[in-house]
């Protein structure tokens, strides 16, 4: 299943942006849901992922206590809350549902991608 992401925006260090990851036709509670960023240059990377039973994992240090995934199965909706953005945080977001049977940040491994969304964070 194809997942659209948005909420992007520019914004200034400290700021905060919710980032919504919608399906259409799909309810997303059946599926491991990741979110991916790629930076100006750099390879796309796992950011954090949400099981189906909404636990959760984030892959980079950095963001380790200033993001929190999170699912509204009544929306059918997967939120990144993004808090104290930095302009290291600069990236396309995107959303994708996980091939394998366990939750990954290896953006080999997802379904096909969708249209992200633009984070620009001025210093």
């Amino acid at each position: 299943v194809q997942l659209q992401a948005s909420g992007g925006g520019l914004v200034q260090t400290g700021d905060f942006l919710r980032l919504s990851c919608a399906a259409s036709g799909r309810p997303l509670i059946n599926y491991r849901v990741g979110w991916f960023r790629q930076a100006p240059g750099k390879e796309r990377e796992g950011v954090s992922c949400i099981e189906k039973d909404d636990s959760t994992t984030y892959y980079v240090d950095d963001t380790k206590g200033r993001f929190t995934i999170s699912r509204d199965k009544a929306k059918n909706t997967v939120y990144l809350q993004m808090d104290s953005l930095k302009p290291e945080d600069t990236a396309v977001y995107f959303c994708a549902t996980i091939k394998r049977p366990y939750c990954s940040g290896d953006p080999h491994f997802v379904h096909p991608w969708g249209q992200g969304t633009q984070v620009t964070v001025s210093s």
